[in-house]
């Protein structure tokens, strides 16, 4: 994760640049950081701009809920994501109550200290089982190998490489 803070301020000026639809969602996701200045949530803020960058959705991946015994259901059917217990009437700086993986319907972990965290234990988890990357977020997981954690980062995407680019852009 601290390769994530390494690239996440030259991450979010990228952000800022971005015009249209996925630029004014990701501006909307970057708002939290208004209302919590915790690093965690500029983690997680990063990791979900990052997702509407790529094009890809993160509400595919990242799902806050009120409570579990309410959308049990719900995460019974997924397949794969990272889940965030808010406390109902809970202020934005205050925190959540917990956060998780399911995985096939399963709650695999808990008690993870925030999503940026969850984020890099599922990425872990990922890689080190070899498993293949859900086609709906391949790109935020292969920058998230190759440009964040610098793993394999020989061949990249089309997207990937753009990304790179602009985040070196002026650095030498």
């Amino acid at each position: 994760m601290q390769q994530l803070d390494h690239h996440s301020t030259q991450l979010m000026t990228i952000f800022k640049r971005k015009g249209g639809a996925a630029g004014r969602k990701m501006r909307n996701i970057m708002v939290d950081l208004d209302k919590n200045e915790a690093v965690e949530t500029r983690k997680a803020c990063v990791l979900k701009a990052l997702m509407v960058y790529l094009n890809e959705d993160p509400e595919n991946r990242i799902r806050e809920y009120m409570d579990v015994e309410d959308n049990q259901e719900a995460m019974d059917q997924t397949v794969l994501e990272i889940f965030a217990i808010k406390m109902e009437g809970a202020e934005p700086k205050d925190g959540l109550a917990g956060v998780g993986i399911i995985i096939e319907g399963m709650e695999v972990l808990h008690d993870l200290d925030n999503i940026a965290n969850a984020g890099a234990v599922l990425f872990g988890v990922m890689y080190s089982r070899d498993l293949s990357y859900p086609t709906n977020l391949k790109y935020t997981f292969e920058v998230l190998q190759k440009l964040v954690m610098e793993l394999d980062g020989n061949k990249l995407s089309t997207k990937a490489q753009v990304l790179k680019n602009k985040l070196f852009e002026g650095t030498f």
